[in-house]
């Protein structure tokens, strides 16, 4: 008797979205606020933030879905910083504690990106180019561009759902 193997591997790996990393030292909610205006989109942040490791490390996330068109935005930050008491190891009178700040990016190949607008949905080279000179056109925002998602090692990071 034949065995027929299917192999589907190949199936699930083309997700369609446009990735655009965005350099800028603005806090979550006043780009998201820029984007909206500069865009004509609606981000709203979402009722709890991505959680990784157990709840120690969560990154925020606004999205809107846009029903017209039916395409999903995600405007997610790519750094979470923590602090933990560490006890010295030095016997001495007064016990000290330090305070230890440890950063982790949602996706490490990209360290020095400081939030991610992932598109669900691949746009025309046109259409992704009048985005980025939108968004490069926010005076607050150093830089821009779109990252190939097909290069990106932790792909699984960008499932929000």
């Amino acid at each position: 008797m034949a065995v027929h193997k299917l192999i589907l591997d190949d199936a699930f790996d083309e997700v369609l979205y446009t990735l655009i990393a965005i350099h800028c030292r603005l806090e979550d909610y006043r780009l998201a606020y820029l984007l909206n205006k500069y865009l004509g989109i609606t981000l709203s942040r979402k009722p709890s933030d991505l959680d990784f490791k157990n709840g120690q490390v969560s990154y925020s996330i606004y999205e809107w879905e846009d029903e017209k068109q039916l395409i999903t935005w995600s405007l997610v930050s790519n750094i979470c910083k923590t602090e933990e008491l560490q006890k010295s190891n030095n016997t001495s009178l007064f016990d000290n504690q330090e305070k230890i700040t440890k950063t982790f990016q949602l996706l490490p190949e990209y360290k020095t990106v400081n939030y991610f607008l992932k598109i669900d949905n691949e746009f025309s080279s046109s259409k992704e180019k009048y985005i980025l000179d939108s968004i490069l056109k926010i005076p607050q925002i150093a830089t821009a561009y779109s990252v190939d998602s097909k290069q990106l090692k932790s792909k699984e990071n960008l499932i929000f759902n």
